[in-house]
């Protein structure tokens, strides 16, 4: 499609002028020797950091196709110059999906992060954020920061009526309060340790002597306060534990995985963990009244679709590694995939309304 229908490929992106505008306003196009348009830089940007080639393979097409003539030196620094550019462009591309506020609907958000490694780095070097709107299966909030980027709900605007399910790397106080505050609730799996809870009552909880108390096979819910942290001034809310007993095999398995990590760190996993390991523990801001525990449960299991997602960004696009160690250099191959991921979509969606002159009109 690249090389042979780009016409098609590029109607699913911003129009042309805004293309060829935003190229110059970005610095991506100082000068149209070589390259003598923002849409031959864009084509250029795709086949090297979406299609996979190399910088001199990029160029070796590109005169092949009569697309541009430059040597791999020359493409190497209009492609570092276009990182930004391509950053604006996903942010265009993601505000095309944005829908109305919607105060009567409930919009189903699920958010997620995972880490990409640079050439001959087992580490974690960038890592990219994901916001999934699940009712459309689309992505709808993508950004890319260094390591030192955690996971955290800061990152991502909520509307009223919007229900997130995250996984324990979000469960902090302030991105739960963020979530809250914007007037959207939160179903988000909650490791035993990270959040002080009490009872509503003020009296302790101990969550251990809940969990003990579940029936075999039963959910159970129970209302609790997130205490309040006057060191960062945020305050107590509340919100209810849910949680189910494992099966044996699946606590098994992840007592496993428990205790090679600590063989790893060289010490013994804490007794109170592998206890743990035997429950899935939900946080959520739901009451009762509004999902019993099975389905919050139920509701849980479709973050999954998120773990998919980033599946098909990793392995269909080889998102997880990084052939190149210059940093502006790379994020033009993170944009690049990204923005694939989100024409991946509108071609599927494509299939579901085609048209006879086979693009989209805008």
């Amino acid at each position: 499609m690249l090389e042979y229908q780009w016409p098609y490929l590029a109607s699913f992106l911003a129009s042309p002028e805004v293309i060829e505008q935003s190229a110059r306003d970005f610095g991506a196009l100082k000068r149209k020797r070589r390259v003598d348009s923002a849409s031959k830089l864009l084509r250029l940007a795709f086949a090297y950091g979406f299609c996979g080639l190399s910088l001199r393979q990029t160029a070796a097409w590109a005169e092949a196709c009569g697309v541009a003539s430059l040597s791999d030196v020359a493409l190497l620094k209009r492609l570092r110059s276009a990182s930004d550019w391509l950053g604006y462009l996903l942010a265009v591309k993601l505000a095309e999906r944005a829908s109305p506020p919607q105060s009567s609907a409930r919009r189903l958000r699920i958010v997620d992060a995972t880490s990409v490694s640079g050439p001959a780095s087992a580490g974690t070097d960038w890592r990219v954020h994901l916001g999934f709107e699940l009712t459309g299966r689309t992505i709808d909030h993508i950004e890319v920061t260094d390591a030192k980027g955690g996971e955290t709900f800061r990152r991502f605007a909520f509307r009223p009526g919007d229900l997130v399910l995250a996984d324990r790397g979000y469960a902090h106080r302030h991105g739960l309060l963020r979530v809250l505050q914007a007037g959207a609730d939160f179903v988000i799996r909650v490791p035993w340790s990270n959040l002080p809870l009490r009872h509503r009552n003020q009296e302790p909880f101990d969550l251990f002597a809940f969990l003990r108390s579940l029936p075999e096979g039963q959910p159970g819910d129970c209302d609790v306060e997130v205490k309040a942290d006057p060191r960062r001034q945020l305050p107590a809310f509340a919100a209810r534990i849910v949680a189910v007993r494992k099966s044996e095999a699946a606590a098994d398995q992840t007592r496993h995985k428990l205790s090679r990590k600590a063989v790893k760190r060289g010490n013994l996993p804490d007794p109170r963990s592998l206890e743990a390991a035997a429950y899935v523990i939900l946080l959520t801001s739901l009451e009762g009244s509004a999902l019993p525990p099975a389905q919050v449960l139920d509701l849980y299991r479709f973050r999954w679709q998120v773990e998919i997602a980033f599946k098909r960004l990793k392995g269909l696009l080889q998102l997880g590694a990084m052939p190149a160690q210059d940093p502006s250099l790379a994020r033009t191959i993170l944009y690049s995939k990204l923005l694939a991921a989100l024409l991946l979509d509108d071609f599927t969606s494509a299939f579901l309304s085609f048209s006879p002159w086979g693009f989209r009109l805008r």
